[in-house]
Parts: structure tokens; sequence; C-alpha cells
């Protein structure tokens, strides 16, 4: 059992599956793979599987959060980075990618992200103070430090 430090934070939430066809998991063609995860006074969020997995493309699926969530917590990272070191950013973009492998026995790993930030910073002399956040913000970003996979930047900083 993990002994819980004083400075450590828990987060919660329900999955609630909503895919049962009245027949259950009886025939992996048929049910749905539709679920409902809810965080105390937060919306729900909606998702399935990927479409490729027989997942309504309509819905979020768990590789797309994963992937989210490693570009929002850079973001989020970065940007208090920025505000701690006087780095003005005025406008910040990614776009993410992961590559997810499939084992023969069904399975699967992320063997790799990359996020491409891109960021406006308010002057041209801090464009390479602000470049150089973004490998701090790498080392900071608690998702990215949780994973087992390598995940890049691949920053652009104009002003």
């Amino acid at each position: 059992m993990l002994v819980k430090s004083k400075d450590d934070h828990t987060y919660r939430l329900r999955l609630d599956w909503e895919g049962d066809p009245k027949v259950g998991t009886s025939n992996y063609q048929v049910y749905d793979r539709a679920y409902r995860i809810s965080m105390a006074g937060k919306p729900a969020l909606f998702g399935s599987a990927d479409h490729a997995f027989r997942g309504n493309p309509a819905r979020h699926n768990p590789e797309d959060m994963l992937l989210a969530a490693l570009s929002a917590c850079h973001m989020l990272s970065y940007l208090a980075l920025c505000a701690q070191h006087g780095v003005t950013v005025l406008e910040y973009s990614d776009e993410a990618e992961a590559v997810l492998t499939l084992t023969a026995a069904g399975g699967g790993h992320f063997a790799s992200a990359t996020l491409h930030p891109c960021v406006r910073v308010a002057a041209p002399e801090q464009a390479p103070l602000a470049r150089e956040l973004h490998a701090l913000a790498h080392e900071a970003c608690f998702i990215a430090s949780s994973c087992n996979f390598p995940v890049r930047h691949e920053s652009t900083v104009v002003s």
C-alpha cells in the first residue's frame, strides 16, 4: 500500500458504460463501446473506443484523451514558466500527434508522442528564452513524466 504524503493530490472520477444492447458482451461485434466519465462539479465526458476498434468516431477515445492530457499539461507548465521568467505569451497552439503500435497478441502501446507548440511572444528579445523554457516545461509536466514512451516537442516561437 502506498503511503500518501501531505503533498500528494488525489483525483477521482466515475466511469459508467452506456453501451449495453441488452445482451451485454455476449458478442464482440454488437456491444456499444460508449461510456460516460463524471467528475464532481465538472461537465461529463462522453467517450467510446477509437473507430478502428469498433467505437463511435464522434466521441473522444482514451487515446485522444491521453494525447490531449500531454498537450494541455505541457502548455500549462510552459505558460507558468513563462510567467515566472518574464516572457509574455500572447498566443499558444499545438498540433500534437502520437503513434500507437499494435501487438500481435491484440494489445498495443504508445510508441511516441510529439507536441508541436507554436507560441507568439510579445517581444522579439523574449523569443530565445521562450524557446528554452519548452525543455523545462517538458521536465515539469506531470503527464509526460508519467509516460513510458518518448514525448518530444518541436516548438516554434515567433514575436
